[in-house]
């Protein structure tokens, strides 16, 4: 497994299983490993979108990992914080960084059993191997009116599995629909994923 632990092998994923396996042994040097050896951008970009266009709490942070799109909100004064993650590992590190209410562990293309979100931002958990267009709908149902969503999905991704449609056939459920297409990694990154692009999905529920 350990020979996985890089954007290879989080792009090969197939199951919620391999995921669990994947990050439950990557989430103890995932900050060292791989967001600060590759430059990884998207969380703070993410975060940057969401201040910009006045996001406020509480605040759902989907596929939150080890807590860097947290760290950005907290350090930015917006609060109040949930973290959301596949992996109980993952969270685990979260925790200790201390900018989380609560800590969620489960599946985001599920029922989620919660409520009363006014922002929802998601950095890298719409992504090849990962989550599709399928995680959207839980994700309205569990926000409330004005809820403002900023979403990044690797725009391999969003033109792969379906989003353009399905936000085509969200028209009536969500409101003030812009992208922003930025790239994922700095030039620390191997040449290989260097000038991969994500596209910033941000939306109102209706």
């Amino acid at each position: 497994m350990t020979d996985d632990l890089n954007l290879e092998g989080a792009y090969a994923l197939q199951t919620p299983q391999d995921a669990k396996r994947l990050y439950a042994a990557w989430a103890y040097t995932y900050d060292n490993d791989f967001s600060d050896a590759q430059g990884y951008l998207i969380p703070r970009e993410v975060v940057r979108v969401f201040v910009g266009a006045g996001g406020r709490g509480p605040i759902l942070d989907v596929g939150a990992g080890t807590g860097l799109v947290g760290e950005g909100l907290a350090a930015a004064g917006i609060g109040t914080i949930d973290a959301l993650d596949l992996s109980e590992d993952m969270l685990r590190v979260a925790k200790g960084k201390g900018v989380y209410r609560n800590l969620i562990a489960a599946d985001v293309t599920k029922p989620l059993g919660l409520a009363g979100y006014r922002g929802i931002v998601s950095a890298g958990t719409f992504t090849l191997g990962h989550v599709g267009p399928e995680g959207i709908l839980p994700l309205l149902e569990i926000a409330e009116k004005g809820c403002l969503f900023v979403i990044s999905v690797n725009a391999q991704h969003y033109q792969s599995a379906g989003f353009e449609a399905l936000f085509a056939e969200l028209d009536t459920q969500i409101a003030n629909l812009t992208f922003e297409d930025v790239r994922i990694y700095s030039d620390k990154a191997d040449l290989s994923h260097r000038y991969d692009i994500a596209r910033l999905v941000q939306f109102t529920k209706a």
